[in-house]
């Protein structure tokens, strides 16, 4: 698989220090809204179409190699999704999950994750009380006001438009990995 030119990348050095930054091991990424723009498209046939936009690979890939396993939970059950998170190599990808919240604190507890090691990203209501079991929130431009209420970032980006990749950077740059992310993800000198 062609990614894997990407994530094979050795992992960066540790984030150090106390900040909220430094804790986050677990990141949740929502779907609709977030990784696309909302939309729901349909062919002739009833397959369900959506469209990712590529530059938030560079997000995903970064993560993996600062050591952040990377969960993706949507409500919606979507052969679209499945193989691109497939090409993103997420660590988890759980669909048609209804009760977000109930399916996040079982995780939590039965992994022993504390709130502070656990980042969202989302955009809608439906999200709005499974991120407040996460230290670390942040969402696209154009999430609903009480979303964006909530968080600790608001990317500059729409869903769908790069914003994954954005808030991934912001994180990054905050716990001094970004650059070396990068550099390693895409073998730059």
């Amino acid at each position: 698989m062609y990614t894997s030119f990407y994530t094979d990348a050795k992992e960066v050095p540790k984030a150090e220090g106390n900040s909220k930054y430094n804790k986050i091991r677990y990141m949740i990424i929502d779907v609709d809204g977030t990784l696309t723009d909302g939309g729901i498209y349909y062919d002739e046939n009833g397959n369900e179409l959506k469209k990712f936009n590529t530059k938030d690979a560079a997000g995903f890939f970064t993560a993996k190699a600062s050591g952040i396993f990377l969960m993706v939970i949507t409500g919606r059950k979507c052969k679209a999704t499945e193989r691109r998170m497939k090409e993103l190599q997420v660590d988890l990808l759980a669909q048609e999950v209804v009760d977000k919240v109930s399916f996040i604190k079982e995780y939590l507890i039965e992994h022993n994750i504390k709130k502070s090691e656990l980042a969202y990203i989302g955009d809608d209501l439906n999200d709005y009380t499974a991120m407040q079991l996460a230290g670390f929130r942040a969402c696209p431009s154009d999430s609903t006001e009480e979303i964006k209420q909530i968080v600790d970032y608001i990317s500059p980006y729409k869903g769908g438009e790069g914003a994954v990749r954005d808030i991934i950077c912001q994180l990054l740059k905050k716990r001094n990995q970004w650059e070396s992310a990068y550099k390693s993800c895409y073998h730059i000198d």
